[in-house]
């Protein structure tokens, strides 16, 4: 293996983790406001707006609805006038944060309806605000639901962030395109595969260490 090819495998590797972590932390964070949003902004929810709950929840279940690779020519336009430009590791952060924010928030809406309406009645009866309720109540109960969850989808992103670099998104997905299979080099291939499981182990580990942590304290 060439030094030239070492360096590429290298910057790869760096921009794949960079996007993955970048627009894991975006579309987590907003996935998980708009899942907290879904789950208490129904008709008899704790802060009820049915019209705009239901309109976000269209439009999140278009975007789940949509191949990713379609989202992202889609949404070359936006990512232009945001970015500056529709090609490389940062455009392919939008595409990408989109994705988790659509999929992390069914998640997580999913996870805020499983607590017991008995812990949140008890909570409305002595006294204790929306917010107060939403966060010691809501999120304090499913907080290894939301982990489990978070890590989930952060090993989606893996294998989203290298479809994104198929089509100029760069890392290791572009790497794969053009040494593993333009270039006819199967040890190109074969290091993105061992990455990606090597990736994929190294978050499901994060993710056990963090809710076992979480189930200590709880």
């Amino acid at each position: 293996m060439s030094i030239d090819l070492l360096n590429h495998i290298i910057q790869g590797l760096f921009e794949t983790i960079y996007m993955t972590s970048i627009s894991g932390i975006i579309g987590s964070i907003l996935g998980i406001i708009v899942g907290l949003f879904l789950a208490t902004s129904d008709k008899n929810g704790l802060f009820p707006a049915p019209i705009i709950s239901a309109l976000i929840g269209f439009i999140i279940n278009i975007l789940r609805s949509i191949p990713f690779i379609i989202l992202v020519i889609a949404m070359i336009p936006i990512t232009r006038y945001i970015i500056g430009t529709s090609i490389g590791t940062k455009a392919a952060i939008i595409p990408l944060s989109i994705v988790v924010i659509s999929f992390i928030a069914r998640l997580i809406e999913g996870s805020i309806r499983e607590v017991s309406n008995d812990l949140i009645e008890m909570g409305i009866a002595m006294g204790a605000s929306p917010l107060q309720i939403v966060f010691k109540i809501l999120i304090a109960e499913s907080k290894t639901s939301i982990v489990r969850n978070v890590t989930t989808s952060f090993i989606g992103l893996i294998n989203y962030s290298f479809l994104a670099g198929t089509i100029g998104g760069g890392g290791l997905g572009d790497l794969a395109i053009r040494y593993g299979y333009q270039r006819f080099m199967p040890e190109v291939t074969f290091f993105v595969i061992l990455t990606i499981i090597a990736l994929v182990q190294i978050i499901q580990i994060i993710g056990k260490s963090v809710e076992k942590q979480i189930n200590r304290h709880h």
